[in-house]
């Protein structure tokens, strides 16, 4: 079994939390790992830092400059992570673009993933259909888990072919636009995420992100769907002086809900 799966079946108000390999420094990412594993988030998903990424905001844009500039690239990455695989117990989801994953080469990409003990991969910019027909088996040969992002524009029918397609869980996007932008309450939102919820029967756990950045929103987003993706807010929080201490107080600040 994939620890996901593990996760979701013993847990509820989930908590996964999004940061930028090498940001604020080349040599943070084994230390924020650690520390998010220390106090208790559910599961860590660490961006790849690319030079245009599109569905991220300028918060991610700025943390994925500021880590090229710092040196991070993939093979970096992975020998970061292969440091840290007889430590983690939570899952660890890596989030990145086609590009990148295409230029590394497709199955060496998820051999690596295996060996340093990746558990799935989020990639917004490969369609459903590309990654049945060409890469599904390889995934599946690797025990590494594709996870898809639907939105809530997304109509039903659709929403029901991803959600038989995903593994792992259906990652819930509630908004239409960039990561980062301020999360609002509206009566669309909340009738989608309420039908999903309760009358929609997705055989498959659900997680909201895109503008979950407080106690407010996360819990919102608990009460329709089995937790909340934080990334923007989490990375505008990073105090590179006092790391431990910024995450710290950050996800102390969500605590009061959990």
């Amino acid at each position: 079994m994939n620890i996901i799966d593990k996760i979701f079946t013993h847990k509820k108000k989930l908590l996964s939390i999004y940061f930028t390999a090498g940001y604020p420094k080349l040599e943070s990412t084994k230390k924020i790992i650690r520390i998010l594993q220390k106090y208790s988030v559910d599961i860590i998903e660490v961006g790849i830092p690319y030079s245009d990424p599109l569905a991220d905001g300028t918060i991610i844009q700025n943390s994925s400059k500021k880590s090229l500039v710092n040196g991070m690239n993939i093979d970096r990455l992975f020998a970061q992570l292969q440091c840290l695989k007889k430590e983690l117990y939570i899952p660890l989801i890596l989030m990145g673009y086609y590009n990148s994953f295409l230029r590394f080469g497709e199955e060496n990409f998820l051999r690596k993933c295996k060996h340093i003990g990746i558990s799935g991969l989020i990639y917004p910019d490969i369609p459903a259909l590309l990654y049945q027909e060409k890469y599904k088996n390889l995934f599946k040969r690797y025990g590494l888990y594709f996870i898809l992002l639907v939105t809530i524009n997304t109509p039903i029918e659709r929403l029901f072919r991803l959600s038989s397609i995903s593994e792992g869980f259906l990652y819930l996007v509630s908004s239409t636009s960039t990561t980062g932008k301020q999360f609002f309450f509206d009566k669309k939102k909340d009738e989608f995420f309420s039908v999903l919820n309760r009358k929609i029967k997705l055989n498959i756990p659900k997680m909201i992100g895109f503008g979950i950045s407080n106690k407010e929103s996360y819990h919102w987003a608990c009460l329709r769907s089995e937790g909340a993706i934080i990334g923007s807010s989490f990375i505008k929080s990073i105090d590179e002086y006092d790391i431990e201490g910024s995450i710290q107080c950050f996800l102390q600040s969500l605590k009061g809900n959990r």
